[in-house]
Formats: structure tokens, sequence, C-alpha cells
């Protein structure tokens, strides 16, 4: 029963992204009075995420480096570079111009995974694209954002490093070496961590709607346009990839949802951190947008299933 109530708490994640932030929007006090433990917040999210990573998430990457390769570098390519250009057209301010490329920075989100399976695409090269993404993230999210953005603000890249190596990597490998030693202790806790995350990143964008409670009005629309831009173009552009390097129907679909969608919650809590309350909108947005999109997605994908997926 209490497998099934989590299962169904962690599949709406984004019902209930939108009905915290009304919450928030209405009583921001309970939320900003929180506002400090934010980075603490974040490294439970990532540690319960390592939670239910397997030995078997890593060795997939050795067995097929060149499409991991590929995915990777389509990540890291396609989605920085639109979020600038993104800004540039709607001509947006230093704080805003640095968030939506720091959402466009960040690596894969977990929640990918569960997307491509739903779409019957490749979840295997999925969980091992966003492996890949997240270890590579301490130098290339807080690196690209200075490459990007040093323009418009001063870009603290060795502090983004330390904060990333704390948020994302540490308690990663803590909730993956748990996991692995613990296995047997923890195998009916383990629909638990997916929800903790969930919690959590939950909590982290409804932070950013009470922060912005006065400056929403103004700015959501253009940067709601962006946002939903950025993820439309995110997808098209990772399923063109997989056309373009002859890759299966599977696998265009797992490179669609996986650079489709961002791990904004760590764009949400780097920007809160490091540029204020403005900046984190556009990676808060980008949150509930890439999970709208991808469940539509994956739910049509679903209905056109293809038979074989390559080894």
């Amino acid at each position: 029963m209490l497998k099934k109530i989590l299962g169904f708490y962690t599949k709406f994640f984004a019902v209930w992204i939108i009905l915290f932030a009304v919450v928030a929007y209405i009583f921001p006090e309970p939320f900003i009075a929180l506002k400090g433990y934010n980075k603490h917040f974040f490294a439970l999210t990532m540690f319960g995420i390592g939670a239910v990573l397997q030995l078997e998430d890593f060795k997939r990457i050795a067995k097929r480096p060149i499409i991991v390769f590929i995915g990777s570098c389509a990540q890291f390519c396609i989605m920085p570079l639109g979020a600038f250009i993104l800004a540039k057209v709607f001509a947006f301010s230093p704080e805003i111009t640095v968030g939506l490329i720091l959402t466009g920075s960040a690596p894969g989100a977990m929640a990918s995974n569960v997307m491509s399976y739903i779409a019957k695409a490749d979840t295997a090269y999925s969980v091992s694209l966003t492996t890949v993404s997240t270890l590579l993230c301490p130098i290339l999210t807080p690196g690209l954002t200075f490459l990007l953005a040093r323009s418009q603000l001063e870009i603290p890249f060795l502090a983004m490093f330390l904060d990333v190596i704390y948020m994302v990597i540490l308690p990663l490998f803590f909730g993956f070496g748990i996991r692995h030693f613990f296995r047997e202790k923890l195998e009916k806790l383990l629909p638990i961590f997916p929800a903790i995350s969930v919690t959590f990143i939950i909590f982290i964008c409804s932070l950013v709607i009470a922060l912005n409670k006065d400056y929403l009005p103004k700015a959501t629309g253009l940067i709601l346009a962006a946002v939903v831009i950025l993820n439309v173009y995110g997808m098209s552009a990772g399923y063109g990839v997989g056309v373009l390097f002859r890759m299966s129907r599977n696998r265009r679909r797992t490179l669609s949802i996986e650079i489709g969608m961002q791990n904004a919650g760590l764009g949400t809590a780097l920007a809160l951190e490091h540029f204020g309350e403005k900046a984190a909108m556009p990676a808060a947005i980008f949150v509930f947008i890439c999970i709208i999109t991808a469940s539509i997605m994956s739910e049509v994908w679903q209905k056109r299933a293809v038979a074989t997926v390559e080894k």
C-alpha cells in the first residue's frame, strides 16, 4: 500500500510542484524561513537519487562509451548554447540571463530515466547518460556558466564547483554506497528515496516562488516563454542528434527526453546561493515545464512502442 502511495506521489511530480507553488505565493513566510537550509535540502535530494543507483548502472557506461560520449557532448552543447541565444533574443536582465544559462548548463535530470521507461525507450542508455552528466557537472556546469555568462555578472567558478561537489557528488555516492553495502536491509525502503528527492525539489521550487512573490507578475510571461522554447528546442535537437548518428528509434527518444530535461533543481539551488532570487526563476519554472512536456511525449511514444532495442 505504501509503495503505491509513494509511486503515485512521485509520478505526479509536476502536479505537486504547481500546487505548492500556489501555496508559496499565497503564504511565502514558512518557505522563506527555511531558505538557509536550501543547499542541505538539495544534498538530501541527491542522496535519495544515489540510493536507487546500482553498480550495473556504471557498468553500462563502460560497455557503450561511444554513444554515451555522443549523448553527453550533445547534453552540454545544445542546452547551454540554446539558453545563451534565448537570453540574447529576449534581452533579459543580467540575473535572468545567468539563471537561464545556468539552467541550460545543468546535467540531465534523474526523472528522465523514469520518462524513458514510460516511453518504452532505451532506459539503460538514459541511466548511463544521466550518470555521466551528473559526474561531469562539477566542472561543466560552473565552467559553461562562466564562459557564457561572465559578461553579465561575476561568476564564482570555484565556489560553484565546491557547492556542486557538496550538493551532488558526495551525497550521490554516499547514497550509492549505502545501497550497495546494505542492499538487503534497504530493499523494502527503496520506494522512499525517490519520494524524498521529489519532496525537496518541490520545496526548492516553492522557495523560489515565495522569494519572488513581488517580482512574479512582471516577469513570468517572458521567462515562461523562453523556458518553454528552450525545453522544446532541447527535446527536438536531442532527437535530431539521434537521427544524425543513425541511432535506433528507441535511443532517439531517449536522447530527446534526456537533453530536454535538465536537473534544474541543481540550477535553482546554485542560483539562489550565488546570484539571488531572480536568477533562480528560470530554473524553477523549467522544473515543471520539462516534466509536463516529457510526460506528454512519453505517453505518446508508449502507444507507439518500438519492438527491439539495440544491444
